[in-house]
């Protein structure tokens, strides 16, 4: 289990598959360049906090789930199952859950897990989100690799259970390029959810 974690309040978390850019947005987001990114999936094997003890408030990367090359089957199960208990455990605090994408692979990788006994792990996890009552956001990274890009999102939108277009849901899939430093989007629908939650005052992170 991720024993970690600073003793805060209020939380945001990033959480999808290994290799999607999580730990270039974390890096974006608080502007901090000390978590470790690569080209190779699972660098990232334990949660990274960036915590503001003044504010009572962390964010955190958890790891990657889903395949991770020259990674064993277990070892995934294992780092999958503690997300899972991570979430359960800290719901309550959790304001925002982002879920974050490839927007050029997410919509091919769901369809291709997609069979009779298998939800995708995005979409398990999305659903997963929903069930702990945690507001989730889609954060849609890579997008300035994307050509035909409303019709990929409303792609998305359709895999996730969300009725396109797309822009009806801007406070849930927030379209960005991590690397290129664009996140506007994505800062405008986490602030959507902080404000749901009266907690404007973490907006100067967002």
């Amino acid at each position: 289990m991720f024993d970690s974690r600073p003793n805060r309040d209020a939380e945001v978390v990033l959480i999808g598959r290994s290799n999607v850019g999580k730990s270039t947005l974390m890096r974006e987001i608080t502007g901090h360049s000390k978590f470790a990114t690569g080209g190779s999936p699972g660098v990232t094997t334990k949660p990274n906090h960036y915590d503001w003890t003044s504010e009572d408030f962390v964010i955190t990367d958890l790891p990657g789930f889903g395949f991770m090359s020259g990674t064993p089957k277990d070892v995934r199960e294992d780092i999958k199952r503690n997300i899972v208990q991570y979430l359960e455990e800290y719901a309550d605090n959790i304001l925002v859950g982002i879920l974050v994408v490839d927007g050029k692979a997410a919509v091919d990788i769901i369809d291709r897990h997609s069979g009779d006994d298998e939800i995708p792990h995005d979409v398990e996890m999305f659903g997963f989100l929903q069930e702990l009552d945690i507001p989730a956001v889609v954060a849609v990274n890579k997008m300035d690799k994307v050509d035909d890009r409303d019709e990929r999102l409303d792609d998305l939108a359709e895999r996730l259970g969300l009725y396109p277009p797309w822009q009806q849901f801007d406070h849930i899939l927030a379209p960005i390029s991590a690397k290129r430093g664009t996140i506007q989007p994505l800062n405008d629908a986490v602030r959507h959810h902080l404000h749901e939650q009266k907690r404007d005052d973490l907006f100067k992170f967002f």
